[in-house]
């Protein structure tokens, strides 16, 4: 069995998005929860957030960005440059809570006391862009992660794989003229098309021609259409690149019981995807994964799905 650590906090809970919606606190509840009736969590490395240095952000977000999303909390307003971006007194410090916590995961998994982790963290992070929050997402979690690592350890390969149903257009944004991180991202399009980008012709630019994929899939297609392009276009394309860290924006919402999407991926589905996961990490990153929670709204199914992602992460 491997270590596998579990990011979560209590204080999580305290971004209050207001009544109706969907990025609830209840969604990391009822995942604690699950984990808890699985007998999952007493097996897990437990550890909680902490307050990210503001060096580690400003590495992926302008400046002039942070204090005015910081100020706009203190405020007392209750969004932050769209309706959609719910917030409270306390999301600025929940937000920066969140990276630390993922980046001392990072620095567990980098120097062996973890072999893997679920960080199960909120506000979500992959529609952030460097100057500017959308879809719920302040921070880019998954983004300054991978800097971080960079920095810290000099990998020169870290591969982003993001099954999140919506395009995480603040992550591709960031990477985009990067060879160093590949972002792939299998996701919806169109319909429940937000934010609108991640069309196929999008491949990244300058040096970064290339490390950028990805896969828009149709409404209304399910566990053949997904795992059709897990096997024939995203493991050759891992297998070739060779991931030294491989990091996951694990988004839950393309199941067919949530209502943020149109595609039918069913839970064995998203089992699948993430054996395949595993074993690109076991191939090329001697099995160091980190998945970052990103979407997934169903209060129904987010325990038993991240309860399945947890155990193969355990079985490693």
């Amino acid at each position: 069995m491997k270590k596998t650590g579990f990011l979560y906090d209590d204080r999580y809970l305290l971004h209050d998005t207001g009544p109706y919606h969907p990025e609830a606190p209840d969604r990391l509840s009822v995942i604690y929860s699950g984990l808890e009736r699985s007998g999952l969590l007493s097996k897990l490395v437990r550890l909680e957030g902490s307050m990210a240095e503001m060096k580690w952000i400003e590495s992926v977000h302008d400046k002039a960005y942070i204090e005015r999303f910081q100020s706009t909390c203190q405020s007392g307003k209750s969004s932050f440059e769209c309706e959609d971006n719910q917030l409270c007194y306390q999301t600025y410090d929940i937000a920066r809570l969140a990276v630390g916590g993922i980046l001392e995961t990072a620095r567990q998994i980098m120097e062996g006391t973890l072999d893997n982790a679920f960080c199960a963290v909120r506000p979500p992070g992959h529609h952030a862009e460097v100057n500017q929050a959308m879809g719920f997402c302040y921070f880019n979690n998954i983004a300054i992660a991978a800097r971080y690592i960079q920095s810290q350890w000099g990998i020169e390969r870290i591969g982003i794989m993001d099954f999140d149903v919506h395009h995480g257009n603040g992550t591709q944004n960031i990477f985009e003229t990067d060879p160093s991180v590949f972002y792939y991202s299998i996701h919806e399009h169109p319909s429940f098309s937000f934010p609108g980008t991640g069309r196929a012709f999008e491949k990244g630019s300058a040096e970064g021609t290339g490390f950028t994929r990805n896969y828009p899939i149709l409404p209304g297609q399910g566990d053949e259409e997904y795992k059709s392009v897990i096997d024939n276009d995203f493991m050759p394309l891992f297998d070739q690149y060779g991931p030294q860290v491989l990091l996951v924006s694990a988004g839950f919402d393309a199941h067919a019981d949530d209502d943020m999407s149109g595609i039918n991926l069913s839970t064995e589905g998203f089992t699948y995807i993430m054996e395949r996961l595993v074993e690109i990490a076991n191939k090329h990153a001697g099995g160091r994964i980190i998945s970052i929670l990103e979407g997934g709204y169903s209060l129904k199914r987010l325990p038993e799905l991240v309860s399945n992602h947890i155990e193969l992460l355990l079985k490693g």
